[in-house]
């Protein structure tokens, strides 16, 4: 099944900050740092700047929706749009002749469900308001089951967390999402797919966020 198309919300600059800002006070802060590396036989290196990115919540959690319906199993997705991506100024290379890889990018996804754990919240807790929020679906925290272990998706720069959890619901009881005020949220809409399907729009580079594939994998072999 082909998903519909994407939102087209665009982004654009109306002042650039960058300049007059400092590292941190932001959304993203970021520590600029000199570094020793130590070997285990003691040698260290020299010093070498590392920059850090930190935030005040700094992990996530990203959640498979799923119910059965004519004996397929689907899931539930949500397009994002992202201005890292609308903005990009660096040239995507070619993904080996496949569209719609190889096409520039507008910052449109499809993804699962996710967000950010708020001080004073467990994983299980942001789940299950995140749901609300994004899906319109009120869940219990206990109801939500873990998919794994957490993973950290980009360690390079950033000590972000990412724990996984998926919920069997019944798309009747869907409501509006209350989503977060923001205004990349507020047109954004949602679809149910098939499990199988919505991973072989991974593998053809229709949903390429890399936390959708990697949770639809695991509920795919937890299903099993």
């Amino acid at each position: 099944m082909s998903l519909p198309p994407l939102p087209r919300i665009t982004v654009r600059v109306t002042r650039d900050r960058t300049a007059e800002s400092r590292p941190t006070g932001g959304f993203l802060n970021l520590e600029r740092l000199d570094l020793v590396a130590t070997a285990p036989d003691g040698r260290q290196s020299p010093p070498f700047k590392y920059d850090i990115a930190t935030r005040e919540s700094l992990d996530a959690v990203v959640m498979a929706a799923h119910y059965i319906e004519g004996g397929v199993r689907r899931v539930f997705l949500r397009s994002a749009v992202r201005p890292a991506l609308a903005l990009r100024t660096h040239p995507l290379a070619p993904w080996d002749g496949q569209n719609p890889a190889s096409r520039p990018h507008d910052g449109a996804l499809w993804e699962l469900p996710a967000g950010l754990i708020d001080g004073g919240e467990t994983p299980a807790e942001a789940a299950a308001r995140e749901l609300e929020e994004e899906l319109g679906f009120a869940v219990r925290p206990e109801a939500l089951v873990g998919l794994g272990p957490r993973v950290f998706p980009v360690p390079g720069f950033i000590a972000e967390a990412h724990y996984f959890f998926h919920v069997e619901v019944d798309p009747k009881a869907r409501r509006k999402p209350s989503e977060d005020g923001s205004a990349l949220e507020k047109d954004a809409i949602v679809v149910a797919v098939g499990v199988d399907e919505a991973l072989e729009h991974c593998r053809t580079g229709v949903i390429c966020d890399a936390k959708t594939e990697l949770v639809l994998r695991r509920l795919l072999e937890r299903l099993v």
